[in-house]
């Protein structure tokens, strides 16, 4: 038995609970909630990252500039592009986050992002973290939520994913114990379980949902599954007029494509890897990954993003100028809400209804036999602009 690699492993486990100790007290003693309508300027910050991310990136920044155009021309909100998020630039440093880009980016309470490559092992590049992970665990923005909405189909789901524990969080920090042994690390603290729980509960309860769902895998995951379904119904206490549920991972995957069972789901709260899994599913009820927006929330910052990768392939086929900016943009209607121009945000998100699901006059299928991501985005703006948007938005809905 090699005790050597076992001491050396036993080293590593210790550094990584070190520092997850210390983060806990930061998670602990965190200042409170931001409130937007006291920041003047109100600055948003756009990401536009790597690959097809530049191409969607510039669409979803015309649109926000013209839907809040009185702001930006009376110097209540500032739209800056923030540099440096590329591959290449990361590899170059050989992190995930350059530090003077991270520092740019605490510049901005609120930023908008496009997709950025994470490199795999085999690939050209140095095996640095996903800069999504980095943005999230540095900005501590523990909770993301997707929503997917299919009013013709009766769907109305909103996922919240803790965003900062879980297999992601110390994805990096894996180790190859011996030649035959390799170890992975899954976290889940009582705080982060918590507060992103509450999240959820929060949601229904301003919202008029009436069900939670937790979807976790303690049945086999006992100890960190575990903990995150006692805390979830722990919180659940709290909110006594919400009915509350819990599902294995395995199952749910299944009962999102039930059409018996699909529509009883509304607000579903879980671990960071499994909300990645079922979200990707749940999009493609929506058109698939490219339609679908999300928010990285936190207490002081917030960033909205696409919920797919960065596609080098279109890029290195000449196909960018096809790529889908939905995500993008339905992620801008959540920034906007979120910021509290929620009836800009509902009319955007009405527009990318009608245009994606409804009227569909326009379509995008990443090649020349569809738009271009530009030709749409002018399709989406040109409903927004429509006095009849609401009017006809209803009409679709309820034929």
């Amino acid at each position: 038995m090699d005790y050597a690699a076992i001491n050396r492993a036993k080293e590593h486990f210790g550094k990584l609970l070190e520092a997850q100790m210390k983060r806990m007290e930061k998670v602990k003693t965190a200042p409170g909630w931001i409130d937007y309508s006291k920041l003047s300027p109100l600055k948003i910050g756009i990401l536009a990252g790597d690959g097809i991310g530049v191409y969607i990136a510039a669409q979803s920044k015309r649109v926000l500039e013209f839907l809040l155009r009185d702001e930006v021309k009376s110097g209540r909100v500032v739209i800056d592009d923030i540099e440096g998020l590329t591959i290449e630039n990361r590899a170059a440093h050989g992190c995930a986050v350059p530090a003077d880009v991270m520092d740019e980016i605490k510049k901005y309470p609120v930023t908008l992002k496009g997709p950025t490559t994470t490199p795999r092992k085999g690939d050209p590049w140095p095996n640095i973290e996903s800069c999504n992970v980095a943005v999230r665990k540095e900005l501590d923005l523990f909770a993301n939520v997707r929503p997917v909405r299919i009013p013709k189909q009766g769907i109305d789901w909103i996922f919240f994913r803790e965003n900062t524990e879980d297999l992601y969080a110390l994805g990096s920090n894996g180790i190859d114990v011996d030649a035959d042994i390799s170890i992975d690390f899954k976290l889940i603290t009582a705080p982060g379980s918590d507060r992103i729980c509450r999240l959820a509960f929060e949601h229904a309860k301003k919202n008029n949902r009436k069900r939670v769902t937790c979807v976790t895998k303690a049945n086999v995951v006992k100890t960190t599954d575990g903990r995150f379904l006692e805390n979830f119904y722990r919180i659940a206490k709290e909110y006594p007029g919400i009915e509350v549920d819990d599902w294995y991972i395995d199952i749910m995957t299944a009962k999102l494509v039930d059409e018996k069972r699909r529509r009883d789901f509304q607000v579903l709260v879980l671990p960071n890897l499994y909300g990645d899994i079922l979200t990707d599913e749940a999009a493609e009820f929506q058109g698939g990954v490219g339609t679908a927006g999300s928010a990285n929330i936190g207490k002081q910052y917030a960033m909205f993003e696409a919920i797919h990768g960065s596609a080098p392939r279109m890029v290195t086929e000449g196909r960018a100028q096809y790529a889908d900016p939905c995500s993008m943009i339905r992620a801008a209607a959540m920034l906007l809400a979120h910021i509290g121009y929620t009836e800009i945000g509902k009319n955007l998100e009405m527009a990318l209804d009608i245009t994606g699901q409804y009227e569909k006059k326009m379509v995008i299928t990443g090649r020349a036999t569809g738009v271009t991501g530009e030709a749409f985005t002018d399709y989406v703006m040109d409903w927004v602009k429509n006095p009849k948007l609401k009017e006809t938005w209803e009409g679709y809905v309820k034929a």
